[in-house]
């Protein structure tokens, strides 16, 4: 996919029976994106529409919107599309947080600030970065650690649970993130309770759902399910409503709109707020930051708060 969005700065005239005198304008920016895969979840789908939301409001941005489609070549072979462009600042999502690395360290040396969004890099590709924009995914993993060790608590199960889980994308650092988050918090807070295997479910419901089906054939006893986000998580649920198994506390990292209508239906325990909205025009503010020479932090997240069956009220529906 590739989207252009431009915005040209209006020009200004001088009051009537002032004197004509210059008006200093604003410098328009060109920045490129390149997303990791819209087509993968309406997650990525609602983020793109929002980025470009910002960027056509914003008078001072010319925007290429970029696509990777989930190919790790392709993402590269933008990358260096961007370049050949010039344009101001180039935004990553990426697809694999070690293999855009040389394209990154490429733009870096081209002289182009790049804004990492949403999913980091792999930390030898952080001297090339200015900025990484979006959510702290092992605060993530381990907030739903601590839901997940809370419930047990309630049900008295803290000393015996068993938990299997359903990570994202193999070599993607939002999943290997939130993965050690959750890892590493649940012995802290639950530390009798046993994570039996861990399968990647690669963002995807229907995959998700296999690899459930298969849990549920290989373990008799399973007390929760920790998944990588919402849709994954509901792929799961789906798969045990369908085996008939019933008292398993299903919890996320991201909340969808699924997510949250499970949670309605008191078939989902709980899981993470994050907003792709706030995601896209953080990511966008934080490129202009940096090319307005800012000083922005090198983690520049926002807010994940958690969300559960009794404070779900709290929050609106996701719109993704």
């Amino acid at each position: 996919m590739n989207t252009t969005v431009r915005t040209l700065i209006a020009g200004s005239t001088a009051l009537a029976g002032i004197a004509f005198a210059s008006v200093a304008m604003a410098e328009t920016y060109k920045i490129g994106i390149t997303q990791n895969n819209v087509g993968v979840d309406s997650y990525q789908t609602t983020y793109e529409k929002a980025f470009i939301a910002a960027a056509e409001a914003n008078a001072d941005v010319e925007a290429v919107v970029l696509d990777a489609g989930g190919d790790v070549a392709r993402q590269i072979a933008q990358v260096q599309d961007l370049i050949q462009q010039e344009v101001d600042a180039i935004i990553i999502w990426p697809t694999n947080g070690e293999a855009v690395i040389p394209a990154v360290r490429e733009a870096h040396k081209a002289g182009i600030p790049v804004i990492v969004t949403n999913s980091n890099i792999a930390e030898p590709g952080f001297e090339f970065v200015k900025s990484f924009s979006g959510p702290d995914n092992i605060t993530q993993g381990s907030r739903s650690a601590e839901i997940m060790c809370e419930k047990f608590t309630e049900m008295g199960i803290q000393d015996e649970a068993k938990v299997v889980q359903i990570s994202g994308q193999p070599g993607y650092t939002t999943a290997i993130e939130r993965q050690k988050g959750f890892d590493d918090r649940l012995p802290e807070v639950c530390p009798n309770v046993t994570i039996v295997e861990t399968q990647p479910g690669d963002w995807n419901r229907e995959k998700s759902q296999t690899v459930m089906e298969a849990f549920l054939v290989k373990y008799d006893d399973i007390d929760g399910v920790y998944a990588g986000d919402d849709n994954m998580g509901v792929g799961a649920l789906n798969a045990a409503k369908a085996a008939g198994r019933e008292g398993i506390i299903f919890v996320g990292a991201t909340n969808f709109a699924v997510g949250y209508e499970a949670m309605e239906a008191g078939e989902y325990w709980g899981s993470i707020y994050q907003s792709p909205v706030d995601d896209a025009e953080a990511a966008l503010k934080t490129a202009l930051d940096v090319l307005n020479g800012v000083d922005v932090p090198f983690l520049n997240y926002f807010d994940t708060p958690k969300i559960t069956q009794d404070n779900m009220s709290e929050f609106t529906k996701p719109v993704f």
